[in-house]
């Protein structure tokens, strides 16, 4: 169980409404119903009966509600706790995909020289969170891809990447200049495991409804290609081994770099971080 399904849990509980919950959370319902639903299979049991002027706790869900109030309220008393142990302020950055992007080394350089007292704490996430733990609570600024789900963030797009499919270098297509998606329309595709973001499914599906291994990881993704010849798509410009190839794909929408961060946030360091972001992807 996630802190950030916890929290949605117990925003539906107190509000007995979905509607009204998703208005507290700042957030769209069908989300919001989506992770109660994941959270009932966790438990393996109904949390809430349901009924049209809104919802009710079932026993069950009663006994969670405790528990979640008293995990939830363990967790602020780490992070706080934690905060204050610190030598100075601090600022956790997530970051997706690849860390020798020259657009990071400029970023890391022009915040070091604008706020050279600050800890910077970087956690590499893989492909299954987009926001790199952004809602979780884990991090405080997110460099990612983006498209995905941007209720209740605030998103800075710093750059547009061209995307082509990664195939294993002998496999006929691979011949070609470039290709459609409907060129690959036969094929396997990887697919991200359940839970994960369906605009960010959906994206790196080619807005169409796919088969194939599930991959957590860049790696894995470049590994299903090479063993299975699965379909991967990646941005164009980034090094792969001998054995793959990547071909553009003309139809593809671009895959957006951008800075995400919480969109009630309002810690001068994280929105300094952003300006200086925008700043460092120019060049």
């Amino acid at each position: 169980m996630e802190l950030r399904t916890l929290r949605y849990f117990v925003a539906v509980a107190e509000e007995l409404h979905f509607g009204r919950a998703a208005t507290r959370l700042h957030m769209s319902q069908p989300p919001l119903s989506r992770a109660i639903k994941r959270l009932e299979g966790d438990v393996g049991a109904l949390l809430f009966a349901r009924s049209p002027i809104g919802v009710t706790l079932t026993p069950v869900g009663a006994v969670l509600l405790d528990e979640a109030r008293a995990l939830l309220d363990h967790a602020d008393r780490v992070r706080a706790r934690v905060s204050a142990a610190a030598d100075g302020a601090t600022l956790t950055v997530g970051i997706l995909g690849d860390g020798t992007d020259p657009g990071v080394a400029r970023l890391a350089a022009a915040y070091r020289r604008a706020h050279p007292g600050i800890d910077i704490r970087i956690r590499e996430t893989d492909l299954t969170d987009p926001t790199c733990g952004l809602r979780s609570g884990l991090v405080d600024v997110a460099l990612t891809r983006a498209p995905f789900d941007e209720t209740a963030l605030t998103v800075r797009t710093l750059r547009a990447d061209p995307v082509g499919v990664v195939l294993r270098a002998d496999d006929p297509l691979a011949r070609c200049d470039r290709l459609r998606l409907a060129d690959l329309s036969d094929r396997r595709w990887f697919q991200f495991p359940r839970g994960t973001d369906p605009v960010w499914q959906s994206y790196w599906n080619g807005s169409t409804p796919r088969e194939g291994p599930v991959v957590r990881a860049v790696q894995e993704c470049l590994h299903a290609v090479l063993w299975n010849g699965t379909v991967g798509l990646a941005p164009l410009g980034h090094d792969l081994p001998a054995e793959l190839a990547v071909v553009p794909l003309v139809d593809m929408a671009p895959s957006r770099v951008v800075v995400v961060c919480n969109e009630d946030d309002t810690n001068p360091l994280i929105r300094s971080f952003i300006g200086i972001a925008a700043t460092a992807y120019r060049h």
